[in-house]
């Protein structure tokens, strides 16, 4: 017997309680027979100001990742996606592998990340040259810049905008991502990276790729992509970028 709606496969996703941006993301870019089914990681102080917030959100999102697997595989999906990536690059390449190894121990399931769905789209470019925004404090910035570097990357500019709190990640206007991605821009990178997933920048990234004429890759579609095409799943998806539409 297969699933009514998700008889093609079901993705259990993981995201912090916080987060209000991946889940209607995921949902505006899902085809037939593919459906998500989140689990909620707790997080009881959003607080994220300076480095020290950053790191209690991460040590909270590390308490409570394990019981959010373990509700979301009672609905028995196929295949696990992360719907957060600040701790899918922290540690940088050895970092994303032990957590990897973390999720498949728990589930039993192979599992998309944002670090690695990034550092794939970046590849199929043949970018070398990158500029990232993210919504992190400097230390969530130099974790990132530490994974890309590991793995052959040149990030030439980081443009972290120090959100106070998880929720406010959300709240960053279309205005200042613009103007993050012309700073971004003006350094001369071969890619944009945008990281994380409460940080709403599909739909501009999809746009900004056609006007700049280069790869805006955004965190959410790119770990979409991943999950998606891991599962044999090809269909494109449109005004996501060039990933899901052409990949």
């Amino acid at each position: 017997m297969t699933d009514a709606l998700g008889w093609r496969r079901k993705f259990g996703v993981i995201a912090p309680s916080t987060n209000t941006i991946v889940e209607p993301d995921f949902y505006r870019m899902t085809v037939p027979g593919v459906t998500a089914h989140f689990g909620r990681i707790h997080i009881r102080d959003q607080n994220m100001a300076g480095d020290e917030g950053m790191e209690r959100l991460l040590d909270q999102i590390r308490e409570e990742i394990g019981a959010a697997c373990e509700r979301v595989l009672t609905c028995e999906p196929d295949y696990m996606v992360m719907g957060m990536s600040a701790e899918t690059f922290w540690g940088g390449v050895e970092g994303n592998r032990r957590f990897v190894e973390q999720i498949h121990d728990i589930t039993g399931l192979r599992v998309a990340t944002g670090a690695e769905a990034c550092e794939r789209a970046l590849n199929l470019y043949g970018a070398r040259r990158i500029g990232v925004v993210t919504p992190y404090q400097p230390v969530g910035d130099e974790n990132v810049v530490r994974f890309f570097s590991e793995i052959g990357f040149d990030v030439v500019a980081i443009r972290g905008l120090r959100c106070p709190t998880a929720v406010s990640i959300a709240h960053v206007t279309e205005s200042t991502l613009r103007g993050a991605l012309a700073e971004l821009d003006l350094a001369g990178v071969d890619a944009i990276v945008q990281c994380g997933t409460n940080l709403s920048m599909v739909g501009l990234a999809d746009e900004a790729e056609r006007r700049l004429g280069k790869p805006v890759i955004a965190i959410n579609a790119a770990t979409w992509w991943m999950a998606l095409r891991d599962n044999g799943i090809q269909d494109k998806v449109y005004g996501a970028g060039r990933l899901l539409r052409e990949q």
